[in-house]
């Protein structure tokens, strides 16, 4: 049993945080930053503060419910900031932090990166589909 619980303790103690450690925390950020709504969502701040329907609109096709939980977890990991306003309605805004910052703008590298090669993924779909008797 102490082998197990050694294991379990190695990223924090051993590794100084290895994502491929399956009990360390940065896999978990990892997750969070890097899943469809988290990686869009903290790319929609990039630019600057937003409402929380503000942000639903900039990331077509999240659900509330998606939207509300991403925002959390990315709040909970220190890369969002949420800002309650006490006014009639109630105004609520969320904005990167520091370190929300210089993921987002790792992303947006990602992203331009994919978005000019989009053709030639485009190409390469076909070319496989065609291999495998079409879709």
């Amino acid at each position: 049993m102490e082998t197990t619980a050694r294991t379990e303790n190695v990223c924090a103690e051993d590794l100084a945080y290895d994502v491929f450690a399956r009990a360390c925390p940065s896999r978990e950020t990892l997750e969070h930053v890097t899943g469809r709504w988290g990686s869009l969502t903290l790319t929609a701040l990039h630019d600057g503060a937003c409402r929380f329907n503000e942000l639903r609109r900039r990331v077509d096709g999240v659900s509330e419910k998606m939207l509300s939980q991403t925002l959390h977890a990315l709040e909970r990991d220190g890369l969002v900031h949420r800002e309650a306003q006490a006014t009639n309605p109630p105004r609520v805004d969320y904005e990167l932090t520091e370190l929300g910052r210089g993921a987002a703008e790792r992303l947006m590298g990602l992203i331009r990166f994919l978005e000019g090669n989009t053709p030639a993924v485009l190409e390469a779909r076909d070319r496989y589909d065609e291999a495998r008797g079409g879709r």
